[in-house]
């Protein structure tokens, strides 16, 4: 990626694209990044290079042949996620061809502030989102001034409609129980020529969910699925407020899964405290023992 975007930013040429599409995980900590502010440790750490710093979770997907490139998230870490993205297809400086938002806390929009006019000043950028979403947009500022200057193009959602990006890239939004104080929470399907992935980077506990995780799972090629906190009694507060499955808890419910449906999954969406960001955690070298994958900053899957 990074030999494509040098290559169009020196004007050389090179060969042609394959006609492929992939998914590019651009970020893996949950909403406050990491480090996450007030841990004075993990900043200095970050700073003498002993952790690596993370940006909030996010895909790219990008069709080579359509010269598509979508968002999904807009994270406080936009702008350098988008550089990330445009290394894809080869096109420095350029918006993403639309953003889907799954909700509406911190991490997962408020990188829209970047189109708007204190920034690049974008035009009519397609932000997919579900009504109440659109309607939280619509009616809140700043994110209002981005509807009524046309920054950004609402485009709508629904929950189980299938919406076509392009004949061969195809995506779903599905409702999942979260803490929907101002929106509503989603899921993504996204089903490309030869692939099919699931996005889930944040949700309440898997009971509270309809679905059967481990049947959806038979059904997707790799499934990104919210791993916030490690274990109960992981931050020093009543955890009931903030609910989300512990790993231990979705580990114990894929346990009899084969190895081969093991392997799709990809834990992400991980707070600062959470022990698989460290490379070197025993939690880490254990899951991945088990078959599952712990999501990292810049791996592209094939779509």
């Amino acid at each position: 990626m990074k030999t494509r975007l040098l290559a169009a930013l020196l004007g050389l040429a090179l060969p042609a694209l394959a006609q492929t599409q992939q998914l590019v995980i651009l970020g893996v900590a949950q909403d406050a990044g990491y480090p996450q502010i007030g841990a004075t440790q993990e900043f200095v750490a970050a700073e003498l290079g002993q952790r690596a710093r993370q940006k909030v979770v996010a895909l790219g997907v990008v069709d080579e042949t359509a010269g598509q490139k979508f968002l999904f998230e807009a994270t406080p870490d936009l702008p350098a996620q988008l550089f990330a993205l445009n290394e894809a297809l080869s096109t420095p400086g350029t918006l993403p061809t639309g953003i889907f938002l799954t909700h509406g806390h911190i991490g997962h929009y408020t990188g829209l502030m970047y189109l708007g006019r204190e920034a690049s000043g974008a035009s009519a950028v397609p932000v997919y989102a579900m009504p109440r979403m659109a309607s939280f947009l619509t009616a809140n500022a700043p994110w209002s001034q981005l509807v009524a200057l046309q920054n950004i193009a609402l485009r709508p959602l629904a929950a189980g409609q299938e919406i076509a990006l392009n004949p061969v890239l195809k995506v779903r939004p599905f409702l999942v129980p979260h803490r929907d104080e101002f929106t509503e929470t989603v899921g993504f399907e996204i089903t490309g020529r030869h692939k099919k992935a699931l996005f889930i980077p944040d949700i309440d506990k898997w009971s509270k969910w309809p679905t059967n995780l481990p049947e959806i799972i038979k059904k997707a090629d790799y499934v990104l699925i919210d791993a916030t906190f490690y274990r109960n009694g992981e931050i020093p507060r009543d955890m009931a407020e903030v609910p989300h499955p512990f790993v231990e808890e979705t580990l114990k419910l894929l346990q009899a899964l084969p190895a081969a449906e093991r392997a799709k999954v990809y834990f992400i969406h991980f707070n600062h405290t959470n022990p698989l960001l460290n490379p070197d955690s025993p939690e880490r070298r254990e899951l991945q023992r088990l078959g599952f994958h712990v999501a990292t900053e810049g791996l592209e899957l094939p779509l």
